[in-house]
């Protein structure tokens, strides 16, 4: 009976140790999450992190969220945003395209400026309030995913955005992370019967990238229908190298944004607090109540009919024990320009500099510092706008090889395939250039007069095609519909039409070209 004592007690022994060190465990990791959480500021949402140091899809839809309510909410944000979309598509951007060959009929700009041109395009890629909305969402949620709706038989392309939320993975190369296959969407799409009722349809589906289209395209992807004729473009900015998904301009400047909120917040509490007591009075003795009760009521009215409603200007009579004035403020005062530190960090996240930020100059006011702040300013946002001009050259080049393959289409050419990459590589039919011409005015403050200049000289050397000058010129006078312009300058393949030749010679040159020698003439 002893020894079965003996055994009951070390086994509860144990048990007890065991229950000791499992609480600690749970501590622990209790105190681990605390930690977590005490790295974040309250109040706001935890952006979780997964994979090889990626953020999970559903971390980058929060930052996305936050950056978009900051747009809104915030002013620096909301002005620091709505200054980068004006430095990228502020002056406008000209589409064109170079279409020179021997091909007659081969009019690749018409191609170009009736897809730049088509009102639905338009209204979701190429208007200038459109533009504007998507240089935003790339400071919200740093991803753009532009759909291109494709018209099999007349190769009509209708650019249309897809919304963020809505995709919820990129599916890459297995041998190339940096080649996206598909994207896939998830959404609920709502539909209206024959009856006028509304319902909602669960959908999923999967849309190829822009520059994928294998020799054997499967229908269904897991099950998922394939939209092989609505190929999708990825716009994505701040991104790491091996993330699929990028992220907004705006995220870098969240908690600095708060923080400047709370100072300023701050701030004017404490000047108003500093406001609530204006005059200080000393009493001796008994009269400490009586002297209360004075400076309690409001002092005597002006004379009848003055325009005084708060008696500013009112005496006060008191007998000698008494004193009254002014409480001092020069010792409680908080300078308000203190904060500006966490201003500059929010202009640094959104690469703008932060006197523009605050349209203020500062308390020096130099102008050639405010203005040396503005070059690397510049140079970034001529950085985004080579992101845009990538995504101009690739989805109307897309639309010019669509006219090419659709069998109505306007363009005539023929298609391979290149053994080593595997994607298909289009030739138009009387060598005719496709290229795409993408061109932003520039973002420096050169004078326009050297600007001229500088294109006369290149132009005396005879050596830039005449066309490129008359391209560069109109760049430099601010010309926003620089296509419209050159396309009166030019004959039907694109040729410049030197508007200094006489017209017998303009007619016999053309004649030469075996072309209608009337196109000189009008």
């Amino acid at each position: 009976m002893t020894v079965t004592g003996t055994d009951t007690t070390s086994q509860d022994a144990d048990a007890v140790e065991v229950a000791a060190l499992s609480a600690q465990v749970e501590f622990l990791e209790e105190s681990l999450a605390d930690a977590e959480l005490a790295m974040e500021d309250r109040g706001w949402q935890k952006i979780i992190a997964g994979g090889a140091g990626e953020f999970s899809r559903e971390g980058i839809r929060r930052a996305a969220g936050l950056g978009r309510l900051m747009a809104v909410q915030h002013p620096l944000v909301k002005r620091g945003l709505g200054i980068r979309q004006a430095y990228v598509w502020g002056q406008g951007v000209t589409v064109q395209a170079r279409a020179k060959g021997d091909g007659g009929d081969q009019d690749v700009n018409a191609v170009v400026q009736a897809f730049w041109d088509d009102e639905g395009n338009q209204a979701a890629f190429t208007g200038d309030q459109v533009q504007e909305d998507l240089e935003r969402a790339l400071g919200t949620d740093g991803n753009v995913f532009l759909v291109c709706f494709t018209n099999p038989r007349t190769g009509f392309v209708q650019a249309r955005k897809l919304p963020f939320d809505e995709i919820t993975d990129v599916v890459s190369n297995p041998d190339d992370r940096d080649e996206p296959w598909y994207y896939r969407r998830q959404w609920t799409q709502r539909n209206i019967g024959p009856d006028g009722v509304l319902s909602n349809e669960e959908r999923v589906g999967y849309y190829p990238a822009l520059r994928y289209r294998p020799a054997s395209r499967p229908k269904t992807v897991n099950g998922a229908e394939v939209f092989w004729d609505s190929p999708v473009h990825h716009v994505k900015v701040n991104g790491l190298d091996g993330w699929a998904f990028g992220i907004g301009d705006a995220y870098a400047a969240l908690p600095w944004a708060r923080a400047y909120k709370d100072f300023l917040g701050d701030w004017a509490v404490l000047v108003k607090s500093l406001s609530q007591y204006a005059w200080r009075a000393t009493s001796k003795g008994g009269k400490a109540q009586q002297m209360r009760q004075a400076l309690a009521r409001r002092p005597t009215q002006g004379a009848p009919g003055a325009d005084n409603p708060n008696s500013v200007g009112g005496t006060a009579v008191m007998s000698g024990d008494v004193t009254l004035e002014a409480i001092p403020k020069s010792g409680a005062t908080i300078d308000s320009e203190s904060g500006k530190p966490l201003a500059a960090m929010i202009a640094a996240a959104l690469d703008v500099p932060v006197t523009v930020l605050l349209a203020d100059p500062g308390q020096t006011g130099a102008r050639a510092v405010a203005e040396t702040l503005t070059v690397p300013t510049a140079l970034a946002m001529m950085q985004r706008q080579s992101v845009w001009a990538h995504t101009i050259r690739s989805i109307t080049g897309y639309a010019i090889k669509q006219a090419v393959r659709a069998p109505q289409g306007p363009l005539r050419g023929t298609f391979i395939r290149d053994p080593f990459t595997g994607r298909e590589v289009v030739t138009l039919t009387g060598n005719t250039d496709p290229t795409v011409e993408v061109a932003f005015p520039r973002l420096d403050e050169l004078p326009m007069e050297t600007i001229i200049s500088a294109v006369v000289q290149a132009d005396g050397t005879q050596t830039i095609p005449k066309l490129e000058v008359a391209r560069l010129l109109l760049n430099a006078l601010g010309v926003k519909d620089v296509d419209e312009v050159l396309d009166e300058i030019t004959d039907d393949d694109g040729n410049f039409i030197d508007q200094t030749i006489p017209a017998g010679q303009a007619v016999m040159d053309l004649f030469r070209r075996g072309q209608d020698p009337a196109e000189a003439l009008r």
